[in-house]
């Protein structure tokens, strides 16, 4: 990849974070792919895409270990848990055979699984070889009629978050508008229902959670043409640019998708969430108003109202036990605001949350709910985290699981929120899986035991 198209990936120009002075996704910092390389984020981008083969072009190591790697689930093939890669070895760069392993590696993928497409991604090894990624992919391609896309994203070209985005631009480029949406089966929808085809872009499915929403957008009448990238298959990627109104979930990884299906097709969008009772109906309503149909806001506002005192009824009992608990979260992007959303909902107090990976908008976005002197933490090594924690009386940490141990040392319960989770938190349904992890962790009868002193620390034993 040329080093102005790695520019223009970084400005992005929907990206608020992009326009002050001394911020932005283009300044980066010495160290900046420890938390996550390119080639990591473009593969968490198009891994999800469950019926197309995934080969990683390079050294083994790079492929890491594929199967359950990320919590994103399919309702159907497994390829993208396999780990394929051409494990190129120090003679296959020696002699310059990396061309030729990629071309068989290829074709072992497609003779042996027949996937929808091959995505093959550029490491940094191949990539400082000199590998022609686009030729060999073009070449399999018209050899065994299977659509190839070459993903060029180095590790050292730079974040995740860049990763990210050199994915969203793959497919905008080489897969996006290749096919024409199906029409609607019959029976699938009642007659009296206009139907509106739309899609949900940074959506992951991450513990299935995409599968607590589909249900509420199909009762609405709405035909979810593709999430990108939970739960998604080949040609529904295809026939993306037939949205006709697209929620944008996380706006730090794939904006850049948003803003082109926009400009290039006209596609309308907005960014919502789908964690909490507010942020839920919040994002119904504007599908609602972005497709401009009367006849579905009416129905929306009755779903919104049923499912609202259902899970309101469910919630009391719970959210009783849960008043007044002060959480200390740390994560970034999306879930930096509207995971704060969904624990005020439960009547929780967030003393801080992290923005390690967040826009200006999610910031103004956290400032909207915990007001201007909320507590943002850009950096949380386990001594901050630790001494914040303390210092604000938190009674949990809800965090990635790498921080488990600092909670752990700090005698505080725990509830894992990243992408490892087993536990699906969004929509209404998911309202009441939180919850009850919460309870679990909260009311868990080891912090009573682990807070006691020691028996060394209470005396001589008299016995």
């Amino acid at each position: 990849m040329k080093t102005a198209e790695i520019a223009a990936l970084l400005d992005e120009p929907a990206c608020a974070h992009n326009r002050g002075p001394k911020s932005g996704c283009a300044r980066l910092k010495p160290g900046a792919t420890a938390g996550g390389c390119s080639f990591d984020g473009a593969q968490i981008v198009l891994f999800p895409i469950a019926d197309a083969a995934h080969i990683v072009h390079g050294p083994i190591a790079c492929a890491g270990s594929s199967w359950n790697g990320r919590g994103a689930l399919s309702s159907g093939p497994d390829f993208h848990r396999l780990g394929m890669t051409t494990d190129l070895t120090e003679q296959d760069i020696i002699m310059g055979r990396g061309e030729k392993r990629l071309l068989f590696g290829i074709k072992q993928a497609v003779e042996r699984y027949r996937p929808a497409a091959v995505f093959v991604y550029q490491t940094c090894v191949p990539a400082a070889t000199g590998d022609d990624l686009a030729t060999v992919c073009r070449t399999a391609a018209e050899a065994w009629g299977t659509p190839v896309i070459p993903v060029d994203a180095a590790g050292f070209y730079g974040t995740k978050n860049l990763g990210n985005r050199i994915a969203g631009e793959t497919l905008v480029r080489h897969v996006v508008g290749t096919r024409e949406p199906a029409s609607v089966p019959p029976g699938l929808f009642p007659p009296e229902v206009r139907v509106h085809d739309v899609a949900l872009i940074g959506e992951f499915n991450i513990a299935g959670e995409f599968w607590h929403v589909q249900p509420l957008l199909e009762e609405l009448g709405l035909r979810i043409l593709c999430t990108l990238s939970g739960d998604a298959r080949f040609a529904q990627v295809q026939t993306l640019h037939r949205s006709r109104a697209t929620m944008l979930v996380c706006s730090k990884a794939l904006i850049n998708v948003t803003r082109l299906l926009q400009e290039r097709y006209g596609t309308p969008w907005f960014e919502g969430s789908f964690y909490g009772i507010r942020d839920t109906s919040a994002a119904l309503r504007e599908f609602a108003r972005l497709l401009d149909d009367f006849d579905l806001a009416a129905r929306t506002e009755a779903l919104i109202a049923r499912e609202e005192a259902a899970i309101r009824q469910t919630l009391a009992p719970l959210a009783a036990r849960l008043a007044g608990k002060r959480v200390l979260l740390y994560t970034g992007g999306v879930k930096s605001w509207s995971v704060v959303s969904a624990l005020q909902d439960l009547g929780m107090e967030v003393v801080a949350t992290g923005t390690r990976k967040s826009t200006e908008g999610d910031k103004a976005r956290i400032r909207e709910l915990m007001g201007r002197d909320a507590i943002m933490i850009d950096e949380g090594n386990p001594k901050v985290l630790a001494g914040l924690a303390e210092a604000q009386r938190a009674d949990l940490i809800m965090a990635g699981g790498r921080n488990m141990f600092t909670a752990l040392k700090s005698r505080l319960p725990f509830l894992d929120i990243n992408q490892e989770r087993e536990a699906a938190y969004a929509g209404y349904r998911g309202m009441e899986v939180l919850a009850r992890q919460l309870l679990a962790t909260l009311e868990s009868p080891v912090w009573a035991a682990v807070r006691q002193p020691a028996p060394w620390e209470t005396g001589p034993n008299e016995g």
